[in-house]
C-alpha cells in the first residue's frame, strides 16, 4: 500500500537541496537516506534520498541526481509516496496510519453518529478529519487529543468531544448572541453606575438624574 509522506517545496541553496513538508509521523524511517519513494507526478520519479538534516527547524534532503538549484526547483510540489506493508503499524501506539483511520465512525460521547472519515488532511499546524455526514456535507474535524478522545480499532470508530459550534454551527451563533447580549448588559450597566455616581457627586442633579434611588448605585460603584 502506498502512503504520501511528504511533500517538496522549495530549492534550498545551489547544491540540489530541497525543503520538505514532512507527512509521516516517522521521517528518519521514511524519508532516510537510501529511502526509494514514487512520486505524484509518477514522471519526476522515482527518487532516492542521497541525504537529510534539519534546518532552522525544517527538514531538507536531497536526491540522487540532483546536484544544483535548477534540478531541485524543477521538484517544487512533487508528492513523495512510499510503499507501506498495510499489516504495519507505527511504533507509537497513539499514533495511526491514515489508512487506519479512513472509514472509521465519527460518533460523541453518547453514541450519537456524526458521520465517517473520508480524508485525512495534513496541515502544518495539525490534522483535520474530513468527516462526511449522513446528509452528505461535510466538517472538518481537528485530530487533537482534546477533541478526539478515543480511536477505537477494533469498534472502527472516533470518538469525539467537539466545542460548541464545531458540528453544529447554530451553536456558535447562540453562543456569540449570549456573549453580545452579556457585553451589552455590561455596558448598559456601566453607564448606568456612571450616571448615578455623578447625581450621587451632585446633590440636587441627583434628583434630575432619577432622584434618591440613584443615589444607592453611585454609592456602590
Amino acid at each position: 500500500m502506498q502512503l504520501v509522506v511528504a511533500r517538496i517545496g522549495r530549492a534550498h541553496g545551489i547544491k540540489g537541496e530541497v525543503t520538505v513538508e514532512v507527512r509521516t509521523d516517522e521521517p528518519e524511517l521514511r524519508l532516510g537516506p537510501g529511502a526509494v519513494l514514487a512520486t505524484e507526478p509518477a514522471a519526476t520519479g522515482p527518487l532516492t534520498v542521497a541525504s537529510g538534516r534539519v534546518h532552522s527547524g525544517r527538514l531538507l534532503l536531497r536526491f540522487e541526481g540532483v546536484h544544483d538549484r535548477t534540478g531541485a526547483e524543477a521538484l517544487r510540489n512533487t508528492l513523495l509516496i512510499a510503499e507501506v506493508d498495510p499489516a504495519e503499524l507505527p511504533e507509537d501506539e497513539d499514533e495511526f496510519y491514515d489508512h487506519q483511520l479512513i472509514d472509521l465512525d465519527v460518533v460523541l460521547a453518547d453514541g450519537t453518529e456524526i458521520g465517517r472519515i473520508t480524508e485525512i488532511s495534513h496541515l502544518p499546524s495539525q490534522d483535520l478529519f474530513i468527516v462526511e455526514r449522513p446528509d452528505g456535507s461535510e466538517v472538518m474535524i481537528p485530530f487533537v487529543e482534546e477533541i478526539v478522545t478515543e480511536i477505537d480499532l477494533e469498534e472502527q470508530r472516533a470518538v469525539i468531544t467537539p466545542p460548541p459550534g464545531l458540528i453544529d454551527e447554530s451553536e456558535a451563533v447562540v453562543a456569540s448572541s449570549r456573549d453580545e447580549e452579556t457585553a451589552d448588559g455590561d455596558a448598559d450597566g456601566a453607564a448606568d453606575g456612571g450616571a448615578a455616581a455623578e447625581a450621587a457627586d451632585g446633590g440636587a442633579a441627583a434628583e434630575a438624574a432619577g432622584g434618591p434611588g440613584a443615589a444607592p448605585k453611585g454609592d456602590g460603584s
